[in-house]
C-alpha cells in the first residue's frame, strides 16, 4: 500500500471547493423517500419543488442533517430522463453538487482540461437573490454540478419553497459528508484517478491493491483522491480478478454501470448514533463475534469499551494519526447497491484498511443470501 500525507492546498489551487453542497439522488417516489430518510436516519424537512412551485416535470424534496443536504427527485411524466435514469440504474446518486466561491471559473477550469460538459453556467434567482451553477460528466452517469450561493438566502435554490411538515423526528447525531465511494468497471480505475487529478486537481491519498482488499473468494483495488483543502475526498473502486463475483461486479450489474456505491456520513458519537438509527430500523452489516478477541491487541487503548462496540458490529482501526470507528449499512435501496457508512474519527485521517477483509466477507455473505457470490 502506498500512502501520501494529506495533501495541504496546492499554491495554485485552481478549483478551490468549500465542500460538498448538496446529493441529489433520483428515486421512484421522492415523497416516500424523504419519510424515509426523516424516520431512519433523522433528516429534517428543509425544502420542496414540483407543481406548486411551478416545475412542471418532477418533484423533489430536500432533507438537511448537519451539513448533510440530500435532494430526492422523482418524474411526474413517464418516457423522461429522471425516469430513464432510475430505468437503467434504480434509485441512486445522480448529481454530487460541489459548493465553490465561482461556478463559472471553476467550469472553464475543468472543461478546459478536458471536462465533458453537462450544463453551462446558468444564473437563478427569486427574491432572495441569485445562485450560479454549472456542471461536468465524470463515471458512469454521474455529474458534478458546481454550486455558487455567496448571493442568495433562500431556503434551498430559486424554485423551492419551504418544506415544514409537522412530523419532524429528532437527528441521529450525523455531521457532514466525510467522503463518497465511486464505483467504475474493470480497469477503469487509473483514467478516473487521472480525470480527479487532471481535470479537477486532485491528488492521490492513498492506494489500495487486491492484497489489501481481498478474501478467499473476491477482490477489489481502490484509490482515494482529494482535493487540495481535504474536504472532498473520493475513493475510486474497480474489480479485481477472484474465484468469485466481487462486491464491485454485483454493484456493476444491478446498478447498470459506474456510480457511487456508499456515502460515508460523519458523527462525533457513533455508538449513540447507531443505537438510534438500529432503533428506527436501520440494518447493518454484521461481522462474526470473533472481531472482537483480538481487538484491543490490534488497535491499542481506545476511549470505548469493547464490550459496549461488539454487540453493535462497531469496527475500529488505527493510523498514525489516530483511531476511527465505522459501521456500514445494508443497501438502502432495492438493488443491492447504495449503502451508507457511518464514521467517527479520533484522530485518523485513513479509511479503516485494518477493517477490509472482516468488511468484505460480511459483504460477500449478504451476496451469498442474495445468490449473487
Amino acid at each position: 500500500m502506498e500512502a501520501l500525507d494529506l495533501l495541504e492546498p496546492a499554491v495554485d489551487d485552481f478549483l478551490p471547493l468549500n465542500g460538498t453542497d448538496y446529493l441529489e439522488l433520483y428515486v421512484g417516489n421522492s415523497r416516500q423517500s424523504a419519510h424515509y430518510f426523516q424516520t431512519a436516519f433523522g433528516f429534517q424537512p428543509v425544502a420542496h419543488a414540483g407543481l406548486s412551485t411551478g416545475i412542471r416535470d418532477r418533484e423533489s424534496y430536500v432533507v438537511q442533517q448537519g451539513k448533510i443536504r440530500l435532494v430526492l427527485t422523482s418524474p411526474l411524466y413517464g418516457d423522461s430522463e429522471i425516469g430513464r435514469h432510475i430505468d437503467r440504474h434504480g434509485d441512486g446518486v445522480r448529481v454530487i453538487a460541489l459548493w465553490v466561491d465561482d461556478a463559472t471559473k471553476a467550469f472553464k477550469e475543468t472543461v478546459r482540461r478536458g471536462a465533458s460538459v453537462y450544463m453551462e453556467p446558468t444564473r437563478s434567482h427569486d427574491d432572495h437573490g441569485y445562485v450560479i451553477r454549472s456542471g461536468i460528466h465524470t463515471y458512469g452517469d454521474t455529474i458534478h454540478v458546481f454550486v455558487e450561493r455567496n448571493d442568495y438566502t433562500g431556503v434551498f435554490l430559486p424554485g423551492y419553497e419551504p418544506w415544514n411538515p409537522e412530523y419532524k423526528p429528532i437527528d441521529a447525531g450525523l455531521k457532514y459528508v466525510d467522503h463518497m465511494v465511486g464505483n467504475v468497471g474493470w480497469h477503469e480505475m487509473n483514467h478516473w484517478m487521472s480525470f480527479y487529478h487532471d481535470v479537477m486537481g486532485f491528488q492521490q491519498l492513498v492506494s489500495f491493491d487486491d492484497k489489501d482488499i481481498s478474501t478467499e473468494y473476491t477482490a477489489l483495488m481502490s484509490k482515494v483522491m482529494s482535493n487540495g483543502n481535504g474536504r472532498v475526498k473520493f475513493p475510486i473502486n474497480e474489480p479485481a480478478e477472484g474465484k468469485k463475483k466481487s462486491q464491485i461486479e454485483e454493484y456493476l450489474d444491478f446498478y447498470g454501470g459506474p456510480g457511487v456505491q456508499h456515502i460515508a456520513v460523519a458523527t462525533d458519537n457513533i455508538v449513540e448514533t447507531v443505537l438510534t438509527l438500529r432503533d428506527r430500523g436501520v440494518e447493518f452489516l454484521s461481522v462474526p463475534d470473533t472481531y472482537y478477541d483480538n481487538l484491543a491487541e490490534r488497535i491499542g487503548q481506545i476511549d470505548e469499551e469493547i464490550a459496549t462496540l461488539r454487540p453493535l458490529g462497531i469496527l475500529a482501526d488505527r493510523d498514525e494519526e489516530g483511531y476511527l470507528l465505522q459501521i456500514f449499512t445494508k443497501p438502502v435501496c432495492s438493488r443491492p447497491t447504495l449503502f451508507f457508512e457511518i464514521i467517527q474519527r479520533k484522530g485518523a485521517r485513513s479509511f479503516g484498511k485494518g477493517n477490509f477483509k472482516a468488511l468484505f466477507e460480511a459483504i460477500e455473505r449478504e451476496q451469498a443470501l442474495r445468490g449473487t457470490l
